[in-house]
């Protein structure tokens, strides 16, 4: 099935992507659609993220972490 680009723009982006990469347009197409499908099916919610790096960060402080009083915070921002 033909793949015709109409619009300008995307006809500008697939042959600024084929003249970086040195292929052909439609292999160019090909590999950004490919990229994005992969990223698309490898997503992870943000609450996952976040968990993940809050477990890390708690990690780090050991089992002897301590509370941060209100004036360190105030004291980190105002730098």
């Amino acid at each position: 099935m033909p793949l015709n680009i109409r619009d300008p723009r995307a006809a500008e982006l697939a042959k600024e992507l084929a003249g970086r990469r040195k292929i052909t347009m439609t292999a160019a197409i090909i590999e950004a659609l490919e990229s994005e499908i992969k990223r698309e099916r490898e997503k992870r919610p943000l609450r996952e993220r976040l968990a993940e790096l809050s477990a890390a960060t708690r990690s780090m402080a050991g089992p002897h972490g301590r509370d941060v009083p209100q004036s360190e915070i105030d004291d980190m921002w105002s730098r």
